[in-house]
């Protein structure tokens, strides 16, 4: 059978023109988060099934690539069921991974802790423009710090570095968890008994809510009233909370306006809080961007239990990026919360954008290629390489390369990678 020469789908070979931005936007992210005090880690790519399937993913759980169990504990016959076979998995993200890290090393860490972490994850979702079955994620996390200035160094830090990349005039979509239950609590949503149960544990079923109102920019307000309400909630809720919607403004007046409105259903230190992460930013960012209130933005990952935060970019039409707070997951591993809150940046798509501007990076050494006459002597082939061997020792990017037939079109090749300049070394003129 003949070898296949494609990637498997979902995945993507990376050409010599993406990886010169890659290299540079790696080691731009670095440079940048260590200035606002980050530290390096890195953890495993493969992770504990359980972790992974603790119910703390969303649907990114029902994406992992699963890994079998080996040698003597992988036993097919005496399997009933995929979780006999399986005792590991790709991870999906880098926070259930941070999570577990921090937990086995916490004693060897400093509190506050905050982590920059690079790494490939892995989703079996369907691929799409900008979206790969492997890709590289870029978080940042601080943890061990319970105020808002984590989520303040967080946002200032990521915009920082988009402002360096080039990127302006995006805006850092902020909501919180807890100001969404609020709002469901206080329009009266009836609690829901699971199938089987009585209603003695019947319990608000949030997590539905928030599904349908994250479909708000796809489905408008219209779309959002018909799920809810053909979920079983009744019209008089449902046109009470989604009135709350028409009344919000994105700034920190429609934040007060819920603090005033939703009463005993919200904690004034939850609005306060947020008003100051997007007081304090607004006065301290470098990049030029806008914060806004969202209250329609839920994010995913149902680990989160705070403030929440995403990027969106008009040229890209959709997030670039986003994280928010996850206090209890570290709890899972310890049993102990510990306060914790990340920010993740789309590296896939903010390279794809940087390449469909055609990106140049800046302070790129000229590249020079030497072109070598077949045949040179072994003599004059020594003065070439010295030659080399000295502009390199200074700085310079030189390139080696035999002349081919066709000149012209190896110049022209050698142009459209960068090279500048080009020599041509001929035995009878050295």
């Amino acid at each position: 059978m003949a070898m296949k020469k494609k990637p498997v789908t979902g995945m993507k070979d990376i050409l010599p023109r993406e990886m010169e931005i890659r290299d540079y936007a790696i080691g731009l992210i670095k440079d940048t988060y260590k200035k606002f005090g980050f530290t390096s880690v890195e953890t495993p790519c493969v992770e504990h099934i359980e972790n992974l399937s603790s119910k703390q993913g969303g649907e990114n759980e029902k994406l992992i690539f699963k890994i079998m169990k080996r040698g003597e504990k992988l036993r097919l016959e005496e399997a009933t069921s995929a979780a006999d076979l399986v005792d590991g998995g790709l991870r999906y993200d880098l926070t259930v991974p941070l999570s577990r890290y921090y937990s086995n090393n916490s004693n060897d860490l400093p509190s506050p802790f905050k982590a920059l972490q690079m790494g490939n994850v892995w989703r079996a979702d369907r691929p799409q423009k900008g979206r790969y079955r492997q890709f590289m994620q870029c978080d940042i996390d601080i943890l061990g710090e319970p105020t808002n200035i984590a989520e303040i160094e967080l946002i200032l830090a990521t915009s920082t570095l988009l402002g360096k990349l080039d990127f302006s005039n995006f805006t850092i979509r902020i909501n919180d968890r807890r100001i969404l239950r609020a709002m469901v609590d206080y329009a009266g949503f009836e609690p829901v008994a699971a199938e089987g149960e009585s209603s003695e544990g019947a319990a608000i079923d949030y997590d539905n809510i928030f599904i349908t109102l994250d479909k708000m920019d796809k489905i408008g307000l219209d779309g959002v009233r018909e799920e809810l309400i053909a979920a079983g909630n009744s019209s008089e809720t449902v046109d009470k909370y989604l009135d709350l919607f028409g009344k919000i403004t994105p700034d920190v007046a429609g934040i007060k306006f819920l603090k005033d409105t939703l009463g005993e259903y919200l904690d004034e230190s939850i609005t306060d809080g947020l008003a100051f992460i997007i007081e304090s930013v607004e006065g301290a960012k470098e990049a030029e961007f806008k914060m806004a209130f969202d209250p329609t933005l839920v994010r995913g990952m149902s680990y989160y239990t705070g403030p929440i935060f995403e990027i969106s970019m008009d040229e890209y039409g959709g997030s670039v990026g986003g994280g928010g707070r996850y206090d209890e997951m570290i709890g899972r591993f310890t049993g102990n919360d510990t306060p914790a809150c990340g920010f993740s940046i789309g590296f896939e798509r903010i390279i794809m954008l940087l390449l469909e501007r055609d990106f140049k990076v800046p302070g790129s050494s000229e590249k020079t290629a030497f072109m070598i006459e077949k045949n040179m002597p072994k003599e004059k082939m020594a003065k070439i390489l010295s030659m080399a061997k000295e502009r390199r020792a200074v700085g310079e990017n030189i390139n080696i390369v035999m002349m081919k037939k066709n000149k012209k079109f190896q110049k022209d090749q050698l142009t459209a990678e960068g090279y500048t300049e080009i020599t041509e070394f001929f035995a009878d003129k050295i």
